[in-house]
């Protein structure tokens, strides 16, 4: 080796330590930060407890913009309602069972039954080991949750998403419902939503992911209407006035994160029977669309509408707010999240039923155990979080190696 190439190589050497002793340096900053305001948090909570006078508490502003997280009103249910859960092998599984542990721990009050539907080994799932461990299965019952088997006829492992669809059938008929993805926590009072099953709703936490008209239509007035007609619904009703025609939110979509309603035996049926009937003969409207994975989120407005349901109110601002959130996945989680939601998942799964679930997994030794996430992805997020779409998040995430 040359003089010159010996000279270039302890430079670079020289740069690449000067790089991680950076990198060393703002993580140290960003932990001590972090410390910091955890004290000040801790001192202002310490402060408020002190006697005589109460003092008058405020709703922490959010780091994120997400749903309106006021205090909703007075929950006008009057009889428990059933969550309705799917487990199976893997991840989903353990999502369910981290989703008992934040109702357990932060959802003290709420009183009905804890439903996680296992898909088995056989029907549109055969030849797939979709049960549940062992060890999956003792966390969830060990938080209350009832596992209950149900077999997938329709949909399976060409849709995965209907599992939603077909576990509707394992709640009890004629007793209100709501449904939550697996990968969601609980991180305020159930208890405390103005749930009005007799106007089923959906989540609106979601994006312009469907349809996608093509250049010389139809466009998606005529997508949606032809969905609409089809099923014999009024489609004018549906219609967001405040937004522009053509625009995607003047159109009734949801995101299927969550969604309740009064009767999961009729709900079910009537979104079974929709979306095979949209995913085996899609229409002329639809030909230039793609359903998978959309098919579900297209097929629930058609149900809710046809119930009487809508848009969610001011009722059910904690969902998709300071009740629930639906996290996805643990990168988008640390990203965008606020620190009430991170604190939850990091103390559910310090959890000792939680706990071992999570040996193995190299998404969550490296976001959590190693914190990755409070250390890298927070940072790289905090000054643009607010004006970044989840696409471009996702794509800043895949770019740096944070996507899993």
């Amino acid at each position: 080796m040359s003089g010159q190439d010996a000279g270039k190589d302890d430079a670079q050497a020289l740069k690449a330590e000067q790089r991680a002793q950076a990198r060393a340096s703002r993580q140290a900053a960003n932990k001590a930060e972090r410390e910091a305001r955890r004290e000040e948090n801790k001192a202002k909570r310490q402060a408020q407890r002190k006697p005589p006078a109460p003092a008058r508490t405020e709703t922490p502003k959010p780091r994120v913009k997400r749903m309106p997280a006021a205090p909703p009103p007075p929950a006008i249910q009057t009889r428990p309602f059933n969550i309705l859960l799917v487990g199976q092998n893997g991840a989903i599984g353990r999502q369910a069972a981290i989703f008992a542990a934040s109702l357990r721990r932060n959802s003290p009050q709420w009183q009905g039954r804890l439903i996680v539907a296992e898909p088995q080994n056989d029907g549109a799932w055969s030849g797939a080991q979709v049960r549940m461990s062992q060890p999956t299965r003792d966390a969830l019952t060990a938080f209350g949750a009832e596992i209950l088997p149900f077999t997938a006829q329709h949909f399976g492992r060409t849709y995965p998403y209907g599992n939603k669809i077909e576990a509707l059938s394992v709640l009890p008929a004629d007793e209100p419902f709501i449904f939550f993805d697996s990968d969601t926590l609980v991180t305020g009072p159930l208890e405390s939503l103005a749930l009005d099953f007799a106007r089923p709703s959906a989540s609106m936490r979601r994006t312009g992911t469907w349809p996608q008209p093509p250049l010389y239509g139809p466009g998606f007035s005529d997508i949606w209407k032809s969905l609409y007609d089809r099923f014999g619904l009024d489609f004018a009703s549906t219609l967001d006035a405040s937004q522009p025609d053509e625009h995607w939110e003047h159109y009734l979509y949801f995101n299927a994160g969550w969604f309740f309603g009064p009767d999961p035996a009729e709900f079910g049926r009537r979104f079974l029977a929709w979306a095979r009937a949209v995913r085996d003969e899609p229409g002329d409207a639809l030909a230039c669309q793609s359903l998978d994975p959309w098919l579900d989120q297209v097929v629930l407005p058609l149900v809710i509408h046809s119930f009487g349901g809508g848009r969610p109110d001011a009722g059910l601002a904690g969902l998709d707010g300071a009740v629930t959130c639906h996290y996805r996945n643990l990168p988008l989680m640390y990203a965008r999240e606020d620190e009430q939601v991170l604190d939850t998942y990091e103390a559910v799964t310090r959890d000792p039923a939680i706990a071992p679930l999570m040996q193995g997994d190299e998404e969550f030794r490296r976001v959590v155990t190693e914190q990755g996430g409070r250390d890298v992805i927070r940072p790289m997020f905090e000054a643009e979080i607010d004006a970044m779409p989840e696409n471009l998040l996702r794509h800043r995430l895949r770019k740096e190696g944070w996507w899993f």
